[in-house]
């Protein structure tokens, strides 16, 4: 019993796991600071936060280059997880920033969001560090809970509390399927560790065996569910309009890449030799996804709803990268996350600043007369709605043509014309909200309009990010690149 202790003790190595061990720590002090912080100092919280943050970052980024695992091989930092992380310490980051101006204003600017908001992070981390089906477990369950509570957490909305609820029934509901795919994967295969799952699937005979199969498709079924992909997107429109707009910015963008970083390891190092069965099923679902989501973008004037609905489309672009199989498609996923991070945070944090307590100004009409009244904020929203539309020369289209050009290269010719032609479809409802920017007539002054210094850095942060990598994508699509070399 002591030789196997101590051989367990020889393969933890926390370096592995360091910036999870960060954030975990600060956020259970900043628990117990909350308990002694004045109602009104509740934003040196954020900003310790913000400090742990770009930590926890510096010390994922030394780890570039180098493949370690630990725990006896159920959590890996490779280049792969060390791209994810950074994308879930830039959603965090920019939730961050946006979230004290919004709590203050609705009166729930309570001290337990922003170790929430850690703990949210680390579970996402450790699902993209994964390499056991209970470390995926662990990590999911850390995430979903924790975002059950920030959709919740203004306790004195009805709606909020609607949303909590609701994403924890459907939410619970999916990681039924989930963690059931994952005991029929564990009753074949006799272990929970991908790589011996992955030299085990050829040997039970991969799609031949029936439970393999049905269990690889129940595993896929929660992570479509995190990713909001049709049909399993019933969740997202009722639960993001809902929800606190920062925390809606924050489960829009960091959760969604947790799906497809464990369902890009999983696939791609699992289920290679079972490729012809679900990459057709993905090439279906990205249309279903693509199509669902746009269309019904076109008929909302609710701007959280459109946005919800939105971000259901761009899990339908990412899949198409998905099905390709291609290190082009897969690369792109990696390159159009990160981006997509950045614009859709942005556009939230417009959101954030007009409107007002119990937030009355939800539509588009709303923003009537902006562009003149206040341009600035008015040119951020523009170019973070170009760059969700896929319009040159920002990161959207980059990302965009990266992932139509991997479906192209393993001959999804057809599905990359329909998301083309999605993607065109998509500008209508993104240009109707600088139509009303810049070319309505609006009743609103905007007198209330007031932005705190946090929120005009992830303004200036996000707008930089939805630029930059369009104009020089070369920089970005190599460490992508590097990133999925690994799996």
């Amino acid at each position: 019993m002591d030789i196997n202790v101590a051989q367990l003790f020889q393969t933890i190595n926390l370096n592995v796991i360091m910036p999870e061990v960060i954030l975990s720590v600060l956020g259970m002090a900043l628990l117990l600071v909350n308990v002694f912080v004045p109602s009104k100092s509740k934003g040196y919280l954020a900003w310790l936060s913000l400090i742990g943050i770009a930590g926890a970052g510096f010390v994922a980024v030394t780890g570039w280059g180098t493949t370690v695992s630990s725990f006896n091989d159920s959590v890996v930092q490779d280049n792969f997880a060390i791209f994810f992380k950074m994308i879930f310490l830039l959603a965090a980051g920019l939730a961050v920033l946006i979230s004290d101006q919004y709590m203050s204003r609705e009166d729930c600017n309570h001290g337990e969001l922003y170790p929430i908001i850690l703990f949210t992070t680390v579970g996402m981390m450790l699902m993209a560090a994964a390499t056991d089906l209970m470390t995926i477990f662990l990590g999911l369950e850390l995430m979903s809970i924790s975002l059950y509570v920030l959709a919740g957490f203004n306790r004195d909305s009805i709606k909020s509390n609607e949303a909590g609820l609701k994403y924890f029934l459907l939410g619970a509901f999916s990681t039924g399927f989930l963690l059931y795919g994952m005991a029929l994967i564990y009753g074949v295969t006799g272990t929970t560790r991908i790589a011996k799952i992955a030299s085990l699937v050829v040997q039970v005979g991969g799609a031949g065996n029936t439970m393999l199969l049905i269990g690889m498709f129940l595993m896929l079924t929660g992570f479509l569910f995190k990713i909001a992909a049709a049909p399993f997107h019933m969740w997202t429109p009722d639960v993001y309009e809902g929800a606190p707009t920062p925390m809606t910015a924050f489960m829009s963008a960091g959760p969604k890449a947790a799906g497809f970083a464990t369902m890009l390891r999983l696939l791609l190092v699992v289920f290679p030799a079972m490729k012809a069965e679900w990459s057709d099923l993905l090439w279906i679902l990205a249309v279903l996804t693509m199509t669902v989501g746009n269309f019904t973008a076109l008929r909302q004037d609710n701007i959280k709803r459109m946005l919800a609905y939105s971000s259901i489309a761009h899990a339908g672009y990412c899949l198409v990268g998905f099905a390709s199989g291609t290190a082009t498609g897969t690369s792109g996923i990696l390159f159009y996350m990160l981006s997509y991070t950045f614009m859709n945070i942005g556009a939230f944090a417009v959101i954030v600043l007009i409107g007002k307590k119990g937030e009355p100004n939800g539509t588009v009409m709303d923003y009537a007369g902006l562009g003149h009244k206040r341009p600035l904020l008015a040119l951020a929203m523009t170019v973070f709605m170009f760059s969700l539309a896929g319009m040159p020369p920002t990161a959207g289209f980059i990302g965009k043509f990266y992932l139509f050009s991997g479906a192209v290269e393993a001959g999804y010719l057809w599905l990359a014309i329909i998301g083309v032609l999605n993607s065109a479809a998509s500008v209508y409802y993104y240009l109707r909200v600088i139509v009303f920017m810049y070319f309505k007539p609006g009743e609103e002054e905007f007198d209330w309009f007031n932005i705190s210094a946090p929120v005009a850095l992830a303004l200036v942060v996000s707008a930089a990010g939805s630029l930059i990598p369009g104009v020089i994508p070369s920089f970005l699509l190599q460490f992508a690149q590097q990133a999925v070399k690994l799996i």
